[in-house]
């Protein structure tokens, strides 16, 4: 580089002596030339030099002082957390049949503290408590005042509780990443799935029962449930409840064949994602933990009981022409007819007391093996921890042979009744009630109860029930048949109260070829104009009954007959002697 720019005199015009300067000059500018360059280009190399490092130590305190202050609190904790902050792996999900989402879990964050690190104790109680005003100031001031490295203050926060949490930019507060269990359907299957506590454990339902397998994290778990089923089933059981103003309502469909619960209701019902916000009455599952006497619904037990044994045949007759003193106790129909009744009428006019006169026939030995054997003397296999055990009367005396008949004496839980019936209409087999779907390929084992003779015969006679009794269930393209049953609730140890009633019926479709069993019961209905203020079960509950007949049949692949096709009146049709 030149340090002049202008062209010098002519040498040759300048006197000798100025020549001379003039080169001497020149000579040393030349000379000094290349180090004066040099110079000043390692000064400005140097210049950048020390300006790139200076700003890389810039970035990297920038960096450190980021990472410190605001994602280190958020995602990483500074120190080791304690052995029990260490989140729980993933647990496996729960589907219904078809696969929809019962019961998963994601990644939440979880706010923990280590005490020590808390500058002012009160300013972050305080202002912990404005983000999160569930937390309890005194629990949290006495927890930021504990002598240790680690404490929980709050699991699982929500998205925006997390973020609130931490812009509050408080040192010593940290968070940690944990699984929580999420219900998509929510009190839809609460009182099946269940729920967990906050460490992912099972506290009830399905996820209590299965709680091990759930948490090694195989699946997903694959219930019986039909979500479509539930649906209907707890929308149609709500409406009626709502409509007889009933105190509560319960309803299941199994599958006869396999036994497979597809819907299970029970209200009222809980949200198992705030389980601490239901009352414990939301949460008594009635169809499994409920013990209650079920009325005349247990007069196909009774029946099936006698035809299957050969004491009598649908044609014999027994005289129900005035009440059945028993000492002390009188037992009355609440229909009266008055005269005599074939084993058909006593089952489609609800006698109780031709019931009572076929049971004793019967006798307490006999009726105490077949009740065995139909599954209502000992607690349902469904997979549920919240299963009741039924109320068995001992010694059997005779006067419970005679109310058992009609559905007094003995308390079980719908499940097992649900059960029954399918017994008593697929063939004769009780096979065990589950909440796991079946491979269809799978052969289900059950026990023998009755032949399939006597189960053909129970099927007409069930279907007499509701096309020519009282039990008002039928549905447009569907042969439904079953049974009502209206059972005084007891009163402690001082009788029944009569105007407090559980109204029930169970049907059966489609009758010619059972697959399915319905059960609606209504706790303490109140009748209406509509059914000129009775509240049995024929008036409340089988119309229900109808109502989620026709709507999950279609959706269940059930097609709708024509009751005139001649294969459908050779399986059903029984014309009552005399008539």
């Amino acid at each position: 580089m030149r340090l002049w720019r202008s062209k010098p005199a002519s040498p040759a015009r300048q006197p000798a002596a100025l020549r001379a300067g003039i080169d001497l000059r020149a000579q040393g500018a030349r000379g000094a030339e290349i180090p004066a360059s040099r110079s000043v280009e390692v000064g400005r190399t140097r210049l950048v030099v020390a300006s790139v490092l200076f700003s890389i130590g810039f970035l990297a305190v920038a960096g450190r002082l980021v990472d410190a202050m605001v994602i280190g609190p958020a995602m990483t904790p500074v120190a080791e957390p304690a052995e029990e902050a260490t989140a729980t792996a993933r647990r496996a999900d729960i589907v219904d049949r078809n696969g929809l989402l019962l019961a998963t879990s994601v990644v939440t964050k979880s706010l923990y503290a280590n005490p020590s690190e808390i500058l002012d104790v009160e300013s972050a109680t305080a202002a912990l408590i404005t983000v999160l005003p569930e937390l309890s100031a005194d629990t949290v001031r006495q927890r930021l005042s504990l002598d240790r490295q680690f404490i929980w203050l709050a699991r699982n926060l929500t998205p925006s509780e997390y973020l609130a949490v931490h812009r509050l930019g408080i040192p010593g507060f940290y968070f940690l990443d944990e699984p929580r269990r999420i219900y998509p359907q929510g009190a839809l299957t609460g009182h099946v799935v269940g729920f967990t506590d906050v460490d992912g454990h099972g506290l009830s339902g399905i996820e209590q029962s299965f709680d091990e397998a759930l948490l090694s994290g195989q699946g997903p778990m694959t219930l019986s449930l039909d979500l479509r089923v539930q649906h209907i089933l707890r929308e149609e059981l709500s409406a009626g409840a709502e409509e007889f103003q009933a105190i509560g309502a319960s309803g299941m469909v199994m599958n006869a064949n396999t036994g497979e619960v597809l819907a299970m209701v029970s209200l009222p019902d809980f949200d198992p994602n705030h389980p601490g916000e239901a009352e414990e009455i939301a949460r008594f599952n009635r169809n499994t933990l409920g013990v209650y006497e079920m009325g005349s619904v247990f007069k196909i037990f009774n029946t099936a009981m006698v035809l299957d044994a050969g004491l009598a045949n649908p044609n014999s007759v027994y005289d129900a022409s005035h009440p059945l003193q028993i000492g002390r106790f009188t037992i009355n129909d609440f229909h009266p007819m008055w005269r005599p009744l074939t084993v058909a009428e006593i089952l489609v006019h609800s006698s109780n007391i031709g019931s009572a006169l076929m049971a004793r026939g019967a006798g307490a030995e006999r009726q105490e093996a077949f009740m065995r054997q139909a599954g209502m003397l000992e607690r349902s296999p469904v997979e549920l921890p919240e299963v009741g055990a039924p109320i068995v009367p001992s010694p059997w005396r005779d006067i419970n042979v005679l109310t058992i008949a009609y559905g007094h004496g003995l308390a079980v839980t719908p499940i097992q009744v649900v059960s029954g019936f399918a017994a008593v209409a697929n063939g004769g087999t009780l096979v065990p009630a589950t909440l796991l779907r079946h491979d269809p390929d799978d052969t289900v084992e059950g026990r023998r109860i009755i032949s399939e003779g006597t189960s053909a015969m129970m099927r007409r006679l069930m279907r007499l029930v509701v096309s020519e009794g009282s039990g008002r269930a039928n549905a447009d393209g569907y042969e439904v048949g079953g049974k009502t049953g209206t059972a005084e609730k007891a009163r402690g140890r001082s009788g029944y109260n009569e105007n407090a009633v559980l109204s029930s019926f169970i049907g059966v479709f489609p009758m010619q070829d059972p697959q399915y069993v319905v059960l609606v019961s209504l706790d303490e209905p109140k009748g209406n104009a509509e059914t000129y203020g009775f509240a049995t079960g024929g008036w409340v509950s089988a119309p229900v009954v109808s109502r989620v007949v026709s709507r999950i049949g279609p959706l269940l692949g059930v097609d709708p007959v024509d009751p005139d096709d001649p294969a459908v009146r050779n399986a059903l049709d029984f014309t009552i002697a005399g008539q």
